[in-house]
């Protein structure tokens, strides 16, 4: 594999950026030791792990993230989580929407308290590591895709903070369509949703109490990157009806498709 090489000088969209901020994403995965040494190697030279306990009876155990600075650049990384540990939470149709803190709009209550849970430590890292006006970046795959969605709304709307870029990967429906438009309107050419081929879990929650922001990205079953979702993305919500649970188990094409590894094996021939 061709080592990741950031370019901290990076101001917009760009596939070799793109694929370096996946591979930040899948970072988030691993233990505070490994973020640290890998960040250092990619060349930022602060680092800082977050790691929050949710308390039960909610789903999931904790928030994770972590923020890498350097002198030119500052990534935004949150943690995801297996998607079979959400699968009810992600497709109940009744799932409960709350008024987001910072903006108008609504958000599933799940996504909110995930975050609420870091952010103030968060934010004030950011406050604290972004000493020379740095370029922000903010990154995350499947419920760390909602999260950074989510995030970068906050910093920019409570904040005053408006990330460069916000790049996500297979993440899920995340706000109602009033925050959406607020979203699109505030953050048009910095948002990029990407969703490899099936992947299920960019289809849930379901529409239309929920729906997704910016521009789509989708890899197709080639591996090919395209800037318009094919008709199988649109197909998806009624080829899964009534198949939920199916299509959530282990070994299933679409939660296949899910997997960090799957989208960075696409991204890094793309960017080749």
């Amino acid at each position: 594999m061709t080592a990741i090489t950031f370019d901290h000088t990076a101001t917009g969209y760009g596939l070799p950026h793109v694929r370096c901020l996946a591979h930040a994403a899948r970072l988030a995965y691993k233990d505070e030791t490994e973020v640290e040494e890998t960040a250092r190697g990619w060349g930022f030279d602060r680092v800082r792990s977050f790691r929050v306990p949710l308390s039960r009876p909610f789903v999931l155990e904790d928030t994770q993230a972590y923020v890498m600075a350097g002198d030119d650049m500052i990534v935004i990384a949150f943690r995801g989580t297996e998607p079979e540990q959400v699968r009810d939470w992600l497709s109940d149709v009744n799932a409960p929407q709350v008024r987001e803190h910072s903006c108008e709009g609504r958000v599933h209550w799940g996504f909110q308290r995930a975050l609420d849970a870091v952010y103030s430590e968060l934010s004030g890292t950011l406050r604290e590591f972004r000493d020379s006006d740095q370029t922000v970046w903010v990154t995350g795959h499947s419920l760390g895709g909602a999260l950074a969605m989510l995030a970068a709304a906050r910093l920019h709307f409570a904040d005053d903070v408006l990330a460069d870029g916000v790049y996500t990967f297979g993440q899920p429906r995340t706000c109602d369509p009033a925050l959406a438009r607020a979203y699109e309107q505030a953050f048009q050419g910095r948002m990029y949703r990407f969703v490899n081929n099936n992947d299920i879990v960019a289809q849930v929650p379901p529409e239309p109490l929920y729906r997704h922001v910016s521009e789509v990205r989708h890899i197709d079953a080639g591996g090919r990157i395209r800037e318009k979702p094919m008709s199988v993305l649109g197909g998806l919500t009624d080829s899964f009806e009534g198949h939920t649970a199916d299509v959530f188990s282990p070994g299933a094409d679409a939660l296949r498709d899910h997997s960090m590894n799957a989208y960075i094996t696409h991204l890094d021939a793309a960017a080749r």
